[in-house]
């Protein structure tokens, strides 16, 4: 009929209506128990279809109706995409009523040999329109247009293909085919993060022999970031890292995407999403070494940050090398870590996912691993050893076929039916560190395969998820509730059988004293789904002593290192009771450990481990006074999976007079992959070398 509350129009126009998205309206009868409250805003809609929102369309008025909330509609919305996309600007003198949609757009390498190269960087520019992919004039084409085109296609840069390319603008000549025009020339300022912002200007003049004015098609060259440059000695890189870098990002699923943050005097910090749009958004992308921006993310969508928030306010101009460049307001007093920007990247078409698929499983986001690789001259597709298959293995995996985050590593897949004639082992001994493109860019055996247990059965699978946790450690806790006690051997026998003492425990009278250092734990989760222990409740494992469950036998790790790197004391602090201590405003308590409850951390709470509890604490009786390095690791084995392992250390500095000691400069360090890469810098392009 027509009709829409107030509720379902809200859906309707923030989340569901695209201008290339179909939608299938429908018809049904409101149950009473899905009845929403409030009033009824439209009635008797009568659109064209080319509404941007449904209130620009002809109405009985905003208020004006005699329904009832039984009278409610809604829409199913396809996941099929009309392809292509329009334009909506259009140079001065331009007929706007004319409806300009074309299909595609792609960059087509000039030579047949360059179209075997991954990524093509440069070639034609071509429009799909009406079935047939077209070229475009060259005569009001700018710099500025290039730029516009390698952005869409994951390049931060181009360059000037007379310049470095000569020979190939020779061949280019000399091979070329007849070409086919688009009608119509574009103007881009430069700033855009889409042909389709672009303005549209006339349509181009062409001459008898069908060529443009000038006679030549457009052709652009465009510079990779350094993550997608191949080289001649290592190929792709496994990751790229700036030296110094200003900016990074967080918490996202795949290449390209993430919490902003930035860093400024020696601490990282996000960006407030007031004022926050897609050309602010591509600086950071183009400053990474990626396209032009998809999305401008805001509310917090790629995870909530830690610490302070830096900028607010956002305004460049598209132009800038580095976010850190834009205007923005000093102002952050209103802003908070629900407002964290984020951002999507357009990234170059590598075909990383040709190459890997899941087999067997119930859904597409599950199934044994299968790698298609070279084998007596010919492509075959095969399995993955699973003898040291995990979490890290798994990210790699999930995040190569664009399905998110790992979920679960599995060792054997016997329950999932894959392709018999892929049964045999392929790739063996892998070894990732999780930040990796692809699977073949971790460490492996290459063709020395060494899998004892062979594939089928036992070959490595995955499953894969949209969302993951990120557990964080509020280090000002840390810093604020640390002190010490000496407490009597025949008071710590729990935590002694626990193994929370130091080793010279074992030999020392129940009258002597331990000396321990106390303080609290709050372990936030700022990621997108709850945080639950890898074991489910059956195999929990019950403590006579303490008379509790421990859902993971190590939760977090507490050390304490010399100013050399030495360790001199070590702690460690079991999941005894997975719970919401506490939500932010607007979230409720869902875990609770009393009468054998569910284990876990939801999404906005967080759960505090105090001070005062057995094993909060690490044994110094034998640590001699002096200034020391404290560490605190959460998740430690990796055991479940998280959007985000680069939060999941605090290291504060510790000083010890032998009769007080106190914590200073507590933060937020880094993941344990990051910390060996910065202790053995070789291993990033050693693993580069094993392919």
């Amino acid at each position: 009929k027509g009709r829409s509350s107030y509720a379902c129009l809200n859906l309707i126009s923030k989340h569901f209506i695209h201008e290339s998205t179909r939608c299938y309206p429908f018809q049904w009868k409101t149950p009473s128990s899905f009845v929403l409250p409030g009033p009824i805003w439209f009635d008797n809609l009568h659109c064209t279809g080319k509404e941007r929102t449904v209130a620009q369309c002809p109405s009985n008025g905003i208020g004006i109706s005699d329904c009832k909330h039984t009278e409610d509609v809604g829409v199913v919305c396809s996941d099929k995409r009309i392809p292509g996309f329009k334009f909506v600007n259009f140079l001065p003198n331009h007929v706007e009523s004319l409806d300009i949609q074309v299909e595609d757009v792609r960059i087509r390498a000039i030579l047949s040999s360059y179209r075997k190269r991954v990524p093509v960087t440069e070639g034609y520019v071509e429009i799909k329109d009406g079935g047939r992919w077209k070229q475009i004039c060259n005569a009001d084409w700018t710099p500025h247009n290039s730029r516009v085109i390698c952005g869409m296609f994951g390049f931060p840069g181009r360059r000037n293909i007379w310049k470095y390319r000569p020979k190939i603008s020779a061949e280019m000549f000399a091979r070329r085919r007849k070409p086919t025009y688009w009608d119509f020339s574009v103007n881009c300022t430069g700033a855009e993060a889409h042909l389709s912002s672009c303005k549209l200007g006339q349509q181009t003049e062409a001459v008898t022999n069908g060529t443009c004015v000038k006679g030549l098609p457009v052709v652009v060259s465009c510079v990779p970031g350094r993550a997608f440059a191949p080289t001649p000695m290592t190929g792709f890189r496994k990751a790229f890292r700036q030296e110094q870098p200003l900016v990074r990002l967080r918490g996202g699923a795949i290449v390209g995407e993430g919490r902003v943050e930035v860093l400024k005097n020696g601490e990282w910090g996000t960006i407030c999403d007031d004022s926050w749009n897609l050309g602010s958004a591509t600086v950071v992308c183009r400053e990474l070494g990626y396209g032009t921006a998809k999305e401008a993310l805001n509310g917090g969508r790629l995870g909530q940050g830690m610490g302070p928030v830096h900028m607010n306010e956002v305004q460049c101009s598209g132009f800038e090398k580095s976010i850190t460049e834009c205007p923005f307001n000093k102002e952050t007093v209103d802003c908070s870590h629900e407002e964290d920007a984020g951002v999507r990247c357009n990234i170059p078409a590598m075909g990383f996912q040709e190459r890997l698929r899941l087999s067997g499983g119930r859904s597409p986001y599950e199934g044994r691993v299968e790698v298609l690789t070279e084998r007596n001259g010919s492509l075959v597709w095969g399995t993955v050893c699973s003898e040291g298959w995990g979490i890290m293995e798994a990210m790699v995996v999930c995040r190569q076929l664009g399905l998110g985050f790992a979920k679960n590593a599995f060792q054997e897949t016997w329950y999932w039916a894959g392709q018999v004639s892929a049964d045999a082992v392929v790739m063996s001994g892998v070894r990732c560190s999780g930040t990796e493109m692809t699977l073949s860019h971790c460490l492996h055996h290459g063709e020395n395969l060494q899998c004892p247990r062979g594939g089928g059965r036992h070959a490595a699978g995955v499953s894969c998820s949209d969302t993951a946790p990120d557990l964080v450690l509020n280090p000002q806790v840390v810093e604020q509730t640390t002190y010490m006690e000496d407490r009597p051997m025949f008071m710590l026998q729990c935590a002694y059988e626990e193994k929370c003492l130091a080793s010279t425990s074992n030999s020392v009278p129940a009258n002597s004293y331990r000396r321990l250092l106390r303080f609290s734990s709050q372990i936030h989760n700022n990621g997108q789904s709850d945080f639950k222990p890898k074991a489910n409740r059956e195999s929990w494992v019950w403590h006579d002593c303490h008379r509790h469950y421990h859902s993971m036998e190590v939760f977090t790790l507490y050390d304490l290192y010399s100013l050399n790197g030495t360790k001199v004391a070590e702690g460690h602090k079991a999941s005894f009771c997975l719970e919401d201590s506490e939500c932010d405003e607007g979230i409720e308590k869902k875990y609770e450990c009393a009468n054998f409850g569910d284990q876990g951390i939801t999404v906005g709470c967080w759960d505090t481990y105090r001070h005062d509890i057995d094993c909060q604490w690490v044994d110094i009786t034998d640590v001699s006074p002096g200034d020391y390095i404290f560490r605190i690791v959460i998740n430690p084995n990796y055991e479940v999976p998280e959007s985000d392992y680069s939060n999941n250390i605090v290291k504060c500095r510790c000083r010890y007079d032998g009769h007080r000691i106190w914590m200073y400069n507590c933060h937020n360090g880094g993941s344990l992959n990051e910390e060996t890469e910065q202790q053995f810098p070789g291993l990033i392009s050693n693993q580069v070398t094993h392919r």
